[in-house]
């Protein structure tokens, strides 16, 4: 049988921020499968930000190598990191980041204003395509012209699903995009955020410190295990 396709692959990866006496992140490898679904999961601290810009081409490790579909993100310039994360990376923020002044439709399609490639993707209906994907995030039609300030919380947590899902990119991110959500509010999402990942083949990485979450993923990681070798580094330089 042929192995699984590689999406990701960081390998002798270290980073340390500037004030830091030893790396937030050290480790021999991290691969990640075409069209899996992984859980990462760590306390605060453990470096799940800094994992997150690396893969996304937000920073660039001292060491190592940022393996995103077959390019080595760390070598591009800034403006070349920038546009290979328009054209590739959905990404669903913690706070959602998204633009109070632009309508909840406007929001959604923004990313392909960005990059030729989803737009693309999409086939030229642009706003029939993202009002069909709302509508399976189960936000009302009514909606899509209103202001993003006039959502509720869970309303603009799915928009944020959205604009990430749009133009099909090949690697989805979430940011603990459920923080604010009670449990079955919570639960409903995620499975709503795979079904979405799953029609557009795209893998899923999603980052949390909630445990209860880690049974919904094929595969989980613990980033303190992962990170073994820099806590050990660090706890030597107490």
């Amino acid at each position: 049988m042929n192995k699984p396709t590689k999406v990701v692959s960081l390998s002798q990866i270290s980073y340390r921020w500037a004030n830091d006496i030893s790396p937030t992140l050290k480790f021999d490898q991290l691969d990640i499968n075409r069209s899996e679904h992984l859980f990462i999961k760590g306390p605060s601290g453990s470096g799940k930000s800094t994992l997150l810009g690396l893969l996304t081409g937000i920073i660039t490790p001292q060491n190592g190598k940022v393996q995103i579909l077959d390019t080595d993100i760390s070598t591009l310039k800034q403006n070349q990191r920038d546009k290979f994360r328009a054209d590739h990376i959905g990404y669903i923020f913690q706070q959602f980041n998204l633009l109070p002044y632009l309508s909840m439709i406007d929001n959604v399609i923004l990313p392909c204003h960005f990059s030729s490639i989803r737009k693309k993707n999409v086939g030229g209906e642009l706003r029939k395509t993202a009002t069909q994907l709302l509508k399976r995030l189960h936000l009302d039609e009514k909606l899509l012209n209103k202001p993003i300030v006039e959502l509720s919380i869970g309303q603009q947590q799915r928009v944020a699903a959205a604009r990430a899902l749009i133009g099909r990119p090949e690697l989805l991110i979430a940011d603990e995009p459920t923080s604010s959500l009670d449990f079955d509010n919570r639960t409903a999402f995620i499975e709503l955020l795979m079904e979405e990942a799953e029609l557009a083949k795209s893998t899923l990485i999603f980052v949390s410190h909630d445990p209860t979450l880690e049974s919904m993923f094929d595969r989980s990681i613990q980033l303190n295990d992962l990170n073994e070798q820099a806590i050990t580094l660090a706890m030597g330089a107490k």
